[in-house]
């Protein structure tokens, strides 16, 4: 016999319970009640009485400022980097392309309109920054593009509608046209490429691992300094991260 089908307000309890995670998990500071109510879009005394399950199962966390993302869910987290067939994939290849480029390489994957770090590997000059593995980036911005390039027509006119700003780290604003225009541009080299536009002086290339029958979420990156990236090592860079991004791909069980 097949299982009885879950009552409406069990699944309702469950998308409030992930919407409440995901406002706790967007934040940089610790949120009141009342934030996480309203963010949440959800009545205090129903976000309330879900916090304390969440708190109880160690997925959020309380103190005097108010409510922060849990140690339990590290454990998700944990399981998810040591069993996830892109990153198994990933792995070996990043290390190869940090190698032979002296670059730190990345792997994203994108998540709604935003990407996360999953993996990185250090290049013969590390960073000089600080790019903690499950740290949220914009999509529009150096290795972003190279995954916003991939959505089709109707989902790429909802991202730019919601995207209020365009700034590079140098304060310059980009216009829509000119920005279709570079996705454009992306979309038949098969590589992005990005300097200065998160954090001034760096430089990144950036290609989609191939999906099989849809869209691409996950890119490969390489980082380093506007030295380190100069305008004429751009194309050899961009040929060796599409091959590193077939790779991963021929990869994935």
């Amino acid at each position: 016999m097949s299982e009885p089908a879950k009552p409406a307000t069990s699944m309702r309890s469950l998308e409030r319970a992930i919407d409440i995670l995901e406002v706790i998990d967007s934040s940089h500071h610790a949120l009141r009640l009342t934030d996480v109510a309203r963010q949440a879009g959800l009545p205090i005394p129903t976000a309330q009485r879900i916090l304390g399950v969440l708190e109880a199962r160690g997925r959020v966390e309380r103190d005097a400022n108010g409510y922060r993302p849990g140690v339990g869910l590290v454990f998700g987290a944990h399981a998810y980097l040591t069993t996830s067939p892109l990153l198994n994939a990933a792995r070996p290849v990043l290390q190869d392309l940090a190698a032979a480029t002296g670059l730190t390489a990345s792997l994203f994957k994108r998540i709604g309109w935003s990407r996360v770090v999953l993996a990185r590997v250090s290049g013969a000059a590390p960073l000089r920054y600080e790019l903690p593995i499950g740290e949220r980036l914009p999509l529009h911005l150096g290795a972003g593009k190279a995954l916003t390039a991939q959505m089709p027509e109707d989902e790429l006119a909802q991202f730019l509608d919601q995207l209020t700003a365009h700034t590079y780290a140098d304060g310059s604003a980009v216009s829509r046209d000119d920005f279709v225009a570079e996705l454009a541009t992306i979309r038949t080299r098969g590589y992005s490429h990005a300097r200065g536009e998160r954090e001034p002086g760096m430089a990144s290339v950036a290609a989609p691992v191939p999906a099989s029958g849809g869209e691409a979420t996950a890119a490969v990156q390489v980082t380093g300094t506007a030295a380190d990236v100069p305008e004429e090592r751009v194309p050899e860079l961009g040929a060796e991260l599409r091959r590193a991004a077939i790779a991963i791909s021929r990869r994935i069980p």
